[in-house]
């Protein structure tokens, strides 16, 4: 396993990464799951990521079960906040009785003293940014988390952030959490380039676009039965995922990948990390023999002719 830095900080975590949304306390069971985390932590996997609202928190209470065991400096732990908690006027959002109140939930749940990086999942427009940032640095000053990242910001949202921090004399955001991967590049116009110039690097969720980019799903309609697009409690984001055009172009790319030598998932993964900007590419898992596929995306160098022809293949 290789390991870079994350943002302009001294923290090392690894290139690939586990998650854990639609899949602990939802439809994969706690045994299953503590084998998945036993798996990626062998491997070299030390960064394992989770939310308070992942099945309404039993997905934190099943990864601090798992993690238990190992030493605590040997692994960097992340959660989230923004999302519904509750159906009360304040469980929910960036404010600071929300976020405060949310972080210890999570510790508890965690069963931690600390969360190594706390992510504002979403941005939250109902809210003053100042008092977001303040109550985290609060947190950050005693200790209960020790960075501060977001999820699926805006280029100009983290540009107001990082001008208030500055202003004030707060902790910097040092890492945001967006989607991307072969079928979805957004972040390549405006969000990793701002990021390399304000140091905050890319975590990126769903690089194998759901479990599309492995190769399983073929145009033509048929799904696999125990695949995520069949269940009905993950599949919910992957229609467009799923159109014609695309599976067309994940058989070009499985085609280019069997010429290399190297699985699908794999291909894609080594094509997310191509970009120095991005400091981890985060799986998702339902089986350890994933996990045990997926690292080996990590260190795979990709040519420039590969890259080229991953381009026309793309269009």
């Amino acid at each position: 396993m290789n390991y870079r830095k994350m943002g302009r900080t001294g923290l090392n975590i690894s290139e690939i990464s586990l998650g854990s949304w639609l899949t602990y306390g939802n439809s994969t069971d706690k045994e299953i799951a503590t084998k998945v985390i036993d798996t990626a932590y062998s491997l070299g996997i030390n960064y394992f990521d989770t939310a308070n609202v992942y099945a309404n928190g039993k997905a934190e209470v099943i990864v601090g079960e798992a993690l238990k065991k190992y030493p605590r400096e040997s692994y960097v732990l992340a959660t989230k906040a923004f999302w519904p908690m509750g159906t009360g006027p304040n469980d929910k959002g960036l404010s600071r009785k929300h976020v405060f109140e949310q972080v210890h939930a999570s510790l508890k749940r965690l069963n931690v003293n600390y969360i190594d990086l706390f992510y504002c999942h979403r941005y939250d427009p109902e809210t003053p940014l100042e008092e977001t940032l303040r109550t985290i640095d609060d947190l950050l000053r005693q200790g209960k988390i020790l960075y501060v990242g977001v999820s699926e910001w805006t280029a100009t949202q983290m540009a107001q952030a990082l001008h208030i921090a500055d202003r004030y004399l707060l902790d910097r955001i040092v890492v945001n959490q967006p989607q991307y991967s072969m079928l979805y590049r957004y972040i390549e116009e405006e969000v990793i380039p701002f990021g390399e110039k304000n140091g905050i690097s890319q975590v990126v969720f769903s690089p194998l676009a759901q479990g599309v980019l492995t190769g399983k799903y073929k145009p033509g309609g048929n799904i696999p039965s125990d695949s995520r697009a069949a269940d009905p409690n993950s599949n919910m984001f992957m229609d467009n995922l799923l159109k014609e055009e695309k599976l067309l172009k994940v058989e070009k790319l499985k085609t280019l990948a069997d010429e290399l030598g190297i699985s699908l998932s794999q291909l894609a993964i080594a094509w997310v990390l191509r970009h120095p900007n991005i400091s981890s590419a985060l799986i998702g898992a339902s089986k350890p023999e994933q996990v045990e596929e997926n690292v080996k995306a990590s260190g795979i160098k990709l040519s420039d002719e590969v890259l080229d022809k991953i381009e026309a293949i793309l269009e």
